[in-house]
């Protein structure tokens, strides 16, 4: 038996693989420069508590002297997170992480007056401050969310109190983070042959589509069982994140954390339960497709591990510059301006790190702050999925970098509710631009797949972990108990309706999938990728037939940030999302590369 191969460590990547963090501080001296910079500026803010209702002249300072401390916060945290991301070994990157959300939180406390003593204010006054004071024209928006949710902000007290709470209110999403990135390990895959393979988190997306399927089995058995070992544990530290969930919510006076969640960004819960709704009676278009998949790979069962077995020998190989390049020229409907921002974001100012390396991080993100260049980790492995994801990531890394360069700090973060649509509009319009261009009949099978392994992630995995997303926070909210067997036995449930019949169940491997995703610590947020699809593919639509008008609302609805509700942002683009449609159309593009694929394959 041959020995496992090895990730290199960190310190072997070269650094045009990496993402240059030295453009937002030089070095580790100078961040703790901008540390001590930012803790200055906290008694600066503090001394405008109180001093609000002076006039409108007054407010403008303490706006600007709250954005001058928040846009040096988010740099310091983009710094020490983006650092401790891609090496979770590197124990002065961690204790950088550790440092910045305490001063985040401390910064968090710093301003908790300011939204309660502008509500002591009176919105009239406010009003009337913003009508009188073209300086604080601006603020208008910023005061109609703060009015819609004024039932929910207490008082500077209590306010203050929950700030403070932000840095240990953490500790459920760093322990989840160290468990999953730096602790645990897994067995090696084993290939036909006996030979092993690594498991890591930056390897499984590739050894899960391996042409093997013995590696296939062996790496996703291998994985589960990895979190199974630690089920309990991994089940205490996600009780508590949603029991933290339902602590806010009750604090804020919600009536549940769903309508915690939603309601801030003005999106009814009601857009919530129509995805369920139309993704369940959608289902019968997942068995379809995999009783296709079952057939073309020739197999009398079909597992868990087949879901992303390649249907094609000829597996297109993706440099990482031909992926930049594929996806420009996809891009290019939006004019020649956002390209080449794009191309020399991926190219000269290394806005990704594509390494795979030890102690990586699972998942690919983008981040980055105002102030900063956008930043992209993920893993790229030369083909078509990380082809995908990197155009997935820009769509996000664009998004912010009109965001910013758009609008002032205090709108330059979009909400939640439209994050996926900019990274899926990419997706769906650089898929569009090689399905036209790339018409060898096994590039088509590969690029398929690569869309339905997409739909798979999003239209797929994401509502049915939003399926149980809540019903574990009702299960909370109503006092009844949660385990690790009673976790696993929920979304076993889920996946055994998603797959129909058609795909084996093994339920306690499968079952294990809530242990494995980031996502769960963000409340309620799992459910937007498919509304984020959705949107974007109606979108893509409209851009690439060549709509009057369509290229310029979506870019002036990137350009928009925060400065308005998510719904009317995507209505103005040209989608309205309050309605099932958009997520039915999807559903019928998905269809559609069911029926596709099944003429490709021979089978119709």
């Amino acid at each position: 038996m041959t020995t496992a191969a090895q990730l290199p460590a960190r310190a072997d990547i070269p650094v045009e693989e990496t993402w240059a963090l030295d453009s937002i501080f030089a070095t580790p001296a100078d961040w703790e420069e901008a540390c001590r910079t930012l803790e200055g500026l906290l008694p600066e803010l503090a001394a405008f508590q109180g001093r609000l209702a002076e006039g409108p002249a007054v407010l403008l300072a303490a706006i600007q002297k709250l954005e001058e401390a928040g846009t040096l916060l988010g740099k310091v945290s983009v710094y020490a997170s983006n650092a401790a991301s891609v090496d979770t070994f590197d124990q002065a990157a961690t204790a950088r992480m550790g440092q910045a959300r305490s001063l985040g939180a401390r910064a968090g406390a710093a301003m908790a007056f300011f939204d309660p003593e502008l509500m002591s204010i009176g919105f009239d006054t406010l009003k009337e401050w913003m009508h009188s004071t073209p300086e604080l024209a601006f603020f208008a928006h910023y005061v109609d969310r703060l009015e819609k949710r004024s039932p929910h902000v207490r008082s500077t007290e209590v306010e203050e109190v929950l700030a403070l709470a932000g840095d240990p209110f953490s500790g459920a999403f760093n322990s989840f983070n160290m468990l999953t990135n730096a602790d645990l390990t897994f067995q090696p895959a084993t290939d036909s042959t006996g030979a092993e393979l690594e498991i890591g988190q930056s390897s499984i997306g590739s050894l899960i589509t391996h042409p093997d399927r013995q590696v296939r089995r062996s790496a996703w058995q291998n994985y589960s069982d990895g979190y199974l070992a630690f089920k309990n544990t991994s089940a205490s530290i996600l009780t508590t994140a949603f029991k933290q969930d339902v602590f806010s919510a009750r604090v804020r006076r919600y009536p549940s954390a769903l309508h915690a969640s939603l309601e801030p960004n003005n999106v009814p819960v009601e857009v919530f339960h129509n995805l369920i709704e139309v993704f369940r009676s959608n289902l019968p278009t997942w068995h379809r497709y995999w009783r296709i998949r079952r057939k073309a790979l020739g197999l009398e069962s079909f597992g868990v591990y087949d879901i992303k077995a390649p249907l094609t020998d000829s597996k297109p190989v993706v440099p990482f510059h031909q992926a930049v390049d594929w996806i420009c020229e996809g891009m290019a409907p939006l004019g020649e301006e956002y390209v080449s921002i794009m191309r020399r974001g991926c190219l000269e100012e290394r806005w990704v790190d594509r390494a795979r390396n030890r102690g990586k991080r699972e998942g690919a993100f983008s981040s980055g702050s105002f102030g900063t260049r956008p930043f992209i980790m993920m893993s790229y492995a030369d083909d078509l999925f990380s082809l995908s994801t990197l155009a997935h990531e820009l769509g996000h890394s664009m998004h912010s970098y009109y965001s910013r360069a758009s609008q002032r700090f205090l709108y330059s973060r979009y909400g939640l509710f439209v994050a996926e649509v900019a990274s899926n509009f990419n997706q769906a319009t650089v898929r569009n631009y090689l399905m036209r261009t790339q018409t060898d009949p096994q590039f088509q099978i590969a690029l398929i797949e690569e869309a339905m392994s997409n739909y798979h992630r999003y239209f797929f995995l994401m509502p049915t972990l939003a399926r149980f997303e809540l019903e574990a926070h009702r299960r909370i909210e109503q006092g009844a108990p949660l385990n690790a067997d009673i976790l696993t036995g929920i979304l076993a449930d889920y996946f055994e309706e998603g797959y129909g019949g058609e795909v084996e169940l093994d339920r306690q491997r499968i079952g294990i999938t809530w242990a494995q995703f980031l996502h769960m610590y963000m409340n309620f947020y799992v459910y937007q990728y498919a509304t984020g699809i959705s949107g974007a593919h109606a979108l893509s639509h409209g851009v690439t037939s060549g709509q009057p008008g369509a290229a310029e609302r979506y870019l002036d609805f990137l350009k928009s940030g925060g400065s308005r509700y998510p719904l009317n942002a995507l209505q103005q683009a040209g989608v309205d999302l309050t309605t099932p449609q958009p997520v039915e159309a999807a559903f019928a593009s998905l269809a559609g590369l069911v029926d596709r694929l099944e003429k490709l394959l021979g089978q119709a």
